[in-house]
């Protein structure tokens, strides 16, 4: 469990009273803050900060790939909340040139949400509703663990991308819900993050079960159907996931994981009927 923080005395020591102006250049640490209860002190985000409703107001400032550094600096942020792995480092770096009190949090294992909420609660004098939260989201995570922990292995493929064809390795935080649910991600053994892949490496991996999370598919089991020799396919375990809710660490991943955990269980009878036919 880490949270890296960059320029840790301008972030906290600096500043002794909580935070009133706070940047967000990731979705879901805008959502993470609002569940924290500091949602009011975001003066701007970035594009696809969209949960829960009123973050659809803040100002954008940039994306995941750019930041208008000119506007950032003129809101004279408190704290900028930055994801570790998933705003480039270059602007990171240049957010920390310009002198700002940059936060950055790692953000890949389910336990890193619980985690977030308590800093970011800390950072903006708001502990007691992100305790709340974090306990709350804790508990219901350990709940799904406990429930499917003893459940049989599944062969999961994880489909993020379609074309090119891309999946996620072991480090991956929706591996990591796969796992939770009694799946076995095929691909956790690669060395990337986020590697791409062929068709051939899938048929050779054989999963029980495809889950897509590419939203740019809306039928991944008609997209796998011609390959027929695949187990999941054969089996009609082919399933697709909504991306929002499954890829962004909040604490709406109680609701993904428990979503994933019920298609991997009607995966097992399918299966188990098909092995029986």
């Amino acid at each position: 469990m880490k949270v890296t923080f960059l320029l840790l005395f301008a972030a906290f020591a600096v500043h002794a009273t909580p935070a009133q102006r706070i940047v967000s250049l990731a979705p879901h640490l805008t959502e993470l803050a609002f569940t924290a209860g500091a949602g009011d002190r975001i003066v701007a985000t970035v594009e696809y900060s969209d949960h829960p409703d009123s973050a659809r107001k803040i100002p954008r400032i940039g994306d995941a790939f750019r930041v208008d550094l000119e506007r950032l600096v003129a809101l004279r942020p408190d704290a900028v909340l930055v994801w570790e792995s998933g705003n480039p480092a270059p602007i990171i770096e240049r957010i920390r040139a310009l002198h700002l009190p940059v936060v950055a949090f790692q953000t890949q294992r389910l336990e890193h949400v619980a985690t977030a909420l308590r800093e970011i609660g800390r950072l903006a004098g708001t502990s007691e509703v992100a305790e709340r939260a974090a306990s709350d989201y804790e508990r219901r995570i350990q709940a799904l663990r406990d429930r499917y922990r003893d459940r049989a292995p599944v062969r999961v493929f994880i489909e993020v991308g379609e074309r090119p064809l891309y999946t996620v390795n072991g480090k991956q935080i929706i591996s990591e819900i796969v796992a939770l649910c009694g799946g076995r991600n095929v691909f956790a053994h690669l060395n990337e993050f986020a590697p791409a892949i062929s068709v051939e490496a899938v048929i050779a991996a054989n999963p029980q079960a495809i889950l897509s999370t590419d939203d740019t598919v809306p039928d991944a089991a008609a997209t796998w159907k011609r390959w027929s020799h695949i187990e999941a396919v054969r089996s009609g375990n082919v399933f697709t996931l909504h991306s929002d809710d499954i890829a962004r660490a909040t604490t709406r991943l109680t609701v993904a994981t428990e979503s994933v955990c019920r298609t991997l269980d009607t995966a097992r009878q399918r299966l188990r009927a098909a092995s029986q036919g």
